[in-house]
């Protein structure tokens, strides 16, 4: 990368940090994500997206849906470095989800190698930049804990998926990013993002390969309409990557 392509690399950076102070939140198209990406040493993307085909059912669902299929891993995430951190259970009090709340989700890890994976690097460096920028010097943390989630929503003729089934939400962390990896024969999953009244303030759909939003969840909700597939007799599903961050 060139010290132009270096230097224009980090004013989009500046420019989504300012729209997220602005509107608590900020749509990354693809080519944006792709530069930041490559930025923080992004390569084969491709190895990196086929790992979703490897997901277990959630059986966590309390609406007895069988259409989401995820993976789950914890790093720590200071200046320099990334450390994965000892499998654990996904906990969100009721609160933030009243639909799956209240207990351990034990989930399947992510795979030892898509957690080392150089696209899983860059994705987790540029998050650690994000919200190390956008949180004031006084509340920063010297590490931040980060939870990482792959899903697959899938979608048939009699099953409707449902990226968000609790609804509108916050996730009880401090900041959010959702990057697309995948859509397959999908129809609808509109993000929205509401303000803190219930007011709409923000919709786009994450369609391309690292199309992305970055949120700050003490500020905003956000949800997903449900998918349903364009033709019945071919698969259907929309694959997510998320990344949250909360203080220690």
């Amino acid at each position: 990368m060139t010290k132009a392509d270096a230097d224009l690399t980090k004013a989009v950076l500046k420019g989504i940090e300012a729209t997220t102070q602005e509107r608590f939140f900020a749509h990354i198209p693809v080519e944006q994500m792709y530069a930041l990406l490559e930025y923080y040493g992004m390569t084969d993307w491709e190895s990196f997206a086929a790992s979703w085909q490897r997901l277990g059912v959630d059986v966590y669902m309390a609406d007895g849906g069988r259409y989401r299929r995820r993976r789950h891993a914890t790093f720590a995430l200071s200046e320099n470095s990334i450390i994965r951190k000892k499998h654990q259970p996904h906990y969100q009090s009721r609160d933030y989800n009243t639909l799956n709340g209240g207990i351990e989700r034990w989930f399947d890890p992510i795979e030892k190698r898509i957690g080392e994976h150089p696209v899983m690097k860059a994705v987790l460096s540029l998050v650690n930049r994000l919200a190390t920028d956008l949180t004031p010097e006084t509340e920063r943390p010297e590490t931040w804990h980060a939870e990482v989630h792959q899903f697959r929503i899938e979608a048939a003729r009699e099953m409707i998926g449902q990226p968000t089934p609790e609804g509108l939400h916050r996730d009880g962390v401090d900041w959010v990013l959702v990057m697309m990896v995948q859509r397959e024969n999908v129809a609808n999953g509109t993000t929205s993002i509401h303000d803190l009244q219930g007011a709409e303030v923000g919709s786009f759909t994450l369609t391309g390969p690292m199309d992305a939003a970055f949120v700050n969840d003490h500020m905003v909700y956000h949800g997903v309409t449900p998918i349903q597939p364009i033709d019945p007799n071919r698969p259907a599903f929309r694959d997510v990557l998320v990344v949250t961050l909360r203080h220690q």
